[in-house]
């Protein structure tokens, strides 16, 4: 079910345009570290696609499939306070790490979005650089190029398409693995020669990015610091 970004020139139906939304909680008085809202924003979207109901005969499969199907966008946005917690109630998958929480929900067509998810600003999902930790145990590294500037809102959305791709590449033992460590990425910036190092690998899993907003079509954003058997 999980497939490779493409981004086609094709005309879409803007009553048919899909998404899945990504909110990211950003408290005024205590913002989270912009690593930790990368991780979370990673984590929560796998699991959406990889959560049992989302299998064939369960309540999520059919919208996560016709998205899927599609162009797989995703759209970041933020909340705090009351906001916050009623997306709640909508369907998706909260993670937490650290100081940050992300929640990932069911994708489906933008015109129908709910009114808690679409008064949420999309702009302003900015925080500074901050200097992450060891990569945990069971995390997938998740490097972002560094030679692109994203907004945090932005690099969500890329890192959230970076775990979708690696899923598939995974056996069934790494899948429920990594399951157990609630899908834990590590996302990190390497110096511009690693990040050449790393993309010049066969097989590498990269996020080419479809160039709706911030980048030109077609840029690597993301990559998986992993090598495949």
């Amino acid at each position: 079910m999980l497939v490779d970004r493409h981004y086609a020139t094709d005309v879409e139906d803007p009553a048919q345009v899909r998404a899945m939304p990504v909110v990211l909680r950003i408290e005024r008085s205590a913002p989270p570290s912009r690593t930790d809202v990368l991780e979370a924003a990673a984590a929560a979207a796998v699991a959406v696609c990889l959560d049992e109901r989302a299998l064939p005969g369960g309540e999520w499969h059919d919208e996560v499939v016709a998205w899927v199907r599609g162009r797989i966008r995703k759209v970041s946005r933020r909340a705090r306070g009351a906001h916050w917690e009623a997306v709640q109630a909508l369907p998706g998958v909260t993670i937490t790490v650290g100081t940050a929480s992300a929640r990932a929900f069911v994708p489906g067509r933008v015109a129908d979005l709910p009114k808690e998810l679409s008064r949420l600003q999309i702009s302003g999902s900015e925080l500074p650089p901050d200097e992450p930790g060891a990569v945990p145990p069971g995390a997938y590294e998740l490097w972002l190029n560094p030679r692109v500037e994203m907004t945090a809102g932005k690099a969500a959305a890329q890192v959230g398409h970076a775990s979708m791709l690696l899923a598939p590449r995974l056996s069934e033992t790494g899948l429920k693995d990594w399951a157990e460590v609630d899908y834990r990425c590590a996302v990190r910036t390497p110096s511009p020669a690693d990040w050449d190092e790393l993309v010049a690998r066969p097989g590498v899993v990269l996020v080419r990015d479809a160039g709706y907003t911030e980048v030109a079509p077609g840029t690597a954003t993301v990559a998986v610091n992993h090598r495949f058997a």
